[in-house]
């Protein structure tokens, strides 16, 4: 299978180039190398295949490269909380005009069957229970209670504490950040490709992904990086709230593997399918710094408190639906995970 791999010199872009390669398949690589990601060139591990540097934004360029091609993985774009708000247009541009441009070269080429990296941002708050009202939808945490140390979403109903549950897939989709709101379009506008060419659309909904080739010192890399870089300073790692914050750290590997099963797994045509990407073992932001810091004999975690605007409290997936559609589960334990991370390369 020739398959065009937008974001392919990035972090989970590199390693689902090696995945596909290593299972025989040939991945074109496509990546515009920005800065909030790329420090530099194409990074070595990406000598093995062939990078094309453009811009998925391009036309003529995505034209080009889409010619033999089956299926299409698309990786690119701008992640993580970002400065503030000034930086919207940067995710608007990267992300969905980007994701516009490519759907409708694919069109133009025939090309029905994509693969989109999606995130669980789209959910925002997670799934919860609540013990008298059931299944609710967490109401918004408010900033006295933030400053006052209670971090938990109340029930819109009663005011009680609620339970955190598995997010499955047909849960409401509720952005909380610029970013969040760019992946949730880049799936509307990949359903509305789907629907109007009869493609099909698997999106996959990445939770916490950590590993090597993360790239590090910058606003848009994630917690385990941040935590990495403060450790190899001799800093205490920062951990907001009270650090119970619940996650799922799905390791890169996995990721990647999760990309070649869909990428050969026959999805619905006419439509776009949502499946959460995670391992299955939710642990807290506080757990992920403390084996970090214990890994790498470094200090404790600094609990500071307080809350970023856009930041939920929980949020952990219900793997059940990959499992079934494409027998996907995680291979990497967070043990395992996170020690490898104290030493993996970073970009």
């Amino acid at each position: 299978m020739r398959v065009l791999l937008t974001g392919g010199a990035g972090f989970i872009g590199s390693h689902v180039a090696d995945a596909l390669a290593d299972g025989g398949d040939e991945p074109v690589l496509l990546d515009a190398l920005l800065p909030q990601a790329h420090s530099g060139p194409a990074p070595s591990w990406t000598d093995r295949h062939e990078v094309v540097v453009g811009d998925v934004a391009d036309p003529a360029v995505v034209a080009g490269l889409l010619r033999g091609v089956d299926a299409v993985c698309h990786q690119s774009a701008v992640v993580g909380h970002g400065l503030d708000p000034s930086d919207a247009p940067l995710y608007s541009f990267n992300n969905d005009h980007g994701t516009a441009v490519l759907l409708a070269a694919m069109h133009e080429a025939g090309v029905g069957t994509l693969v989109l990296a999606s995130s669980m941002v789209v959910y925002g708050e997670g799934r919860y229970r609540c013990p008298a009202h059931d299944v609710v939808r967490a109401a918004p945490r408010r900033r006295e209670s933030i400053d006052a140390g209670d971090y938990e979403p109340p029930c819109p109903h009663c005011g009680a504490p609620l339970e955190p549950l598995l997010v499955p897939e047909d849960a409401p989709l509720d952005p909380r950040s610029t970013y969040a709101a760019s992946k949730l379009a880049q799936e509307h506008y990949a359903a509305a490709w789907a629907r109007q060419t009869g493609g099909a659309v698997w999106a996959l909904r990445y939770h916490n992904v950590y590993g090597p080739r993360m790239p590090r010192d910058t606003p848009y890399a994630g917690v385990a990086s941040l935590f990495r870089s403060a450790l190899e300073d001799g800093r205490a790692p920062t951990v907001l709230e009270d650090g119970g914050q619940r996650r799922d750290f799905v390791h890169v590997t996995d990721v990647a593997r999760a990309n070649v099963l869909a990428l050969h797994a026959e999805a619905p045509r006419g439509t776009l399918t949502p499946l959460n990407i995670c391992s299955g073992e939710p642990r807290t932001v506080g757990d992920l710094a403390t084996e970090l810091a214990l890994a790498t004999n470094g200090p404790a975690p600094r609990i500071v408190g307080g809350a970023r605007t856009a930041d939920v409290r929980h949020v952990v997936a219900d793997p059940t639906e990959a499992t079934r559609r494409l027998g996907f589960h995680a291979l990497t334990s967070f043990a395992t995970g996170v020690k490898a991370f104290a030493t993996d390369p970073l970009r």
